[in-house]
């Protein structure tokens, strides 16, 4: 199969288009093309009103060695490459016990002149958001059963929890947004897109088995694919199906309250297993951790066992509303509402005078924004679309980027949890502002920018639930970050005009655009820098950003968890 990319063409172009197009970039006649499929398309949409389809294809065709040589020095015509996934390990044959070898076994087989077969410990995967679901399920279909404990409830459970918070005020610590089956990314726009460096195609294990588990087929090749939290349900129960019939093991409304580690002769410090919060311990030498970026309380305790971590970047800020409608006919022109087209979404980004950028994070094209808080007394926003992307308002996050440096006034210590000490500030300030009922605290643009609080709501109404309160953000954030904002948003305004209406809306407060803390690894074997057996992955650990991302991690760590346990001596029981 012949790779060609860049093919262009119109909007609203026939099918037959794509067979011309491929004749007219390879120069061959209709015979010579057995076939074709669409590996990507995406769209231009920088000339509004003539916005152009961008395919890249895969085409089976005569005399493709002949063409490969002809086309040497053209980029956009290559061999395809091979993007099936390969295993890298299978699990020696005693993960299919479901019982260990006991001394009284192992004693008759040396009578009768066997060796005794040692039955190694089945992994643990700490958390069951993306990058826990995707190690989680590589460890079993690679033979390894592993045992998955999630601290908050079944998906649809902790579905019904998240809406007691958003009708009724209720929040339930251990079963919302941040907590459960599925993670954060259940209540998101469903984003399956990333930037990251990909040279195993590990995205499009990622994109194949979601299509598994009831997906739409396009979301393999539409360039900026999305699901939605209703189809992410449904998924993530059939994942969870597909872990459970492979012989793996998920345990919900288990909270991982302490690690258990080991030193040896020479200093290094393994882990033997994990202690959860109903006092039961788990004898494991391999543990991934996949605690998504809320997890404060088990961070805290990986600091107080010494495993290695460090405060990270991330970004804090608000979320703006507009009409979906604007920032359609801002961006496709005539050609809004396309049906290929959908809703439109953006991306800014400026820098400001005070050295800060600001910037556009987590759109949500037809969504809403959504109490996402995990702690009582607290106050935090996102956003989240369903696959339709029909609600009347588009949302983004509106940030700025911190350092470490900026958590000193939260935490002076210097600790390595400055940045949550940092969140947990503006997020209880937030709470405070929003009237102490868990509505979020809103302010109109126009407001905003001159300084002075909102008293009544114009035309957009905003989409948190269970409410929003009118008044002045301007201390919800740190001088420096509201300062940067009231720059940023004028700009923004030239890019898409109406951003900066008057009666556009922020609603407060942003601050877990990602984990504060970052529980560094070995590059080589991805194990912890300093705790032999233990595997940081994903978000939480400062490893990705959004599903697509750390379900890649989850992916890559279930690979190292596998290598390690099949090139080492197996431990019994």
């Amino acid at each position: 199969m012949l790779r060609l990319t860049d093919i262009k063409l119109p909007l609203d172009h026939p099918e037959e288009a794509l067979t011309a197009a491929i004749r007219a970039k390879l120069h061959v006649g209709a015979s010579a093309i057995r076939g074709y499929s669409v590996f990507r398309r995406g769209y231009d949409a920088r000339k509004r009103g003539a916005i152009q389809l961008i395919y890249t294809l895969d085409v089976d065709v005569a005399d493709e060695d002949k063409l490969l040589v002809r086309f040497a020095d053209d980029p956009h015509v290559r061999q395809t490459p091979d993007t099936n996934y390969q295993f890298v390990a299978k699990a020696p044959s005693v993960f299919s016990r479901d019982i260990p070898v006991t001394e009284s076994e192992s004693q008759k087989s040396a009578i009768h002149g066997r060796t005794p077969q040692k039955h190694p410990h089945r992994p643990v995967v700490i958390g069951l958001g993306p990058c826990g679901l995707f190690a989680g399920l590589l460890l079993a279909q690679m033979g390894f059963r592993p045992i998955i404990l999630e601290r908050g409830k079944a998906v649809r459970e902790r579905t019904k929890d998240t809406w007691d918070l958003w009708r009724k005020r209720n929040l339930h610590p251990e079963s919302n947004v941040q907590f459960g089956e599925g993670g954060a990314g259940t209540f998101s726009d469903g984003k399956l897109y990333s930037q990251i460096s990909d040279p195993k195609h590990y995205g499009r294990k990622v994109l194949t088995e979601f299509v598994k588990a009831g997906a739409p087929e396009e979301i393999i090749y539409v360039s900026k694919p999305h699901i939605g939290t209703f189809r992410l349900v449904t998924m993530v129960e059939n994942m969870r199906n597909t872990i459970e019939a492979l012989g793996g093991e998920i345990r919900f409304e288990h909270r991982v309250d302490d690690l258990q580690v080991e030193t040896d002769a020479d200093g290094v410090r393994y882990v033997r297993g994990v202690t959860l919060a109903n006092g039961e311990q788990i004898r494991t030498d391999h543990v991934v951790l996949a605690l998504g970026h809320s997890a404060r309380d088990t961070v805290a305790m990986l600091h107080q066992r010494d495993v290695y971590l460090e405060a990270k970047p991330f970004s804090i800020g608000f979320r703006v509303e507009h009409p979906q409608s604007m920032v359609d006919r801002d961006r496709f022109g005539s050609q809004a509402g396309h049906p290929l087209l959908g809703a439109a979404d953006y991306k800014l980004v400026h820098h400001c005078r005070n050295g800060r950028s600001v910037y556009s994070f987590c759109m949500c094209p037809g969504g809403t924004v959504v109490a996402a808080t995990s702690e009582p007394g607290r106050v935090v926003t996102n956003g989240m679309s369903q696959y339709s992307r029909n609600e009347r308002n588009a949302n983004a996050a509106i940030v700025v980027g911190i350092e470490p440096n900026d958590f000193a006034p939260y935490d002076s210590s210097g600790s390595p949890l400055a940045g949550i000490a940092l969140q947990r500030e503006l997020e209880s300030r937030a709470f405070d502002l929003g009237g102490g009922t868990y509505e979020a605290p809103g302010q109109l643009i126009g407001d905003f920018l001159a300084g002075k609080a909102s008293t009544v709501l114009g035309d957009i109404m905003p989409s948190y639930k269970p409410g929003v309160h009118l008044t002045d953000l301007s201390t919800a954030l740190p001088d420096y970050a509201v300062e940067a904002i009231r720059e940023a948003m004028p700009a923004f305004d030239r890019k898409i005009k109406g951003f900066a209406r008057a009666d556009a809306i922020f609603t407060g407060v942003e601050t877990r655009t990602s984990s504060p803390v970052r529980i560094r690894r070995n590059d080589d074997d991805l194990q912890s820098l300093n705790t032999r057996g233990l595997f940081p992955a994903g978000e939480g650990a400062g490893y990705a950003g959004g599903i697509l991302s750390a379900g890649v991690d989850g992916i890559r760590v279930a690979e190292a968890v596998a290598l390690s346990i099949t090139q080492q001596e197996v431990h019994a029981y």
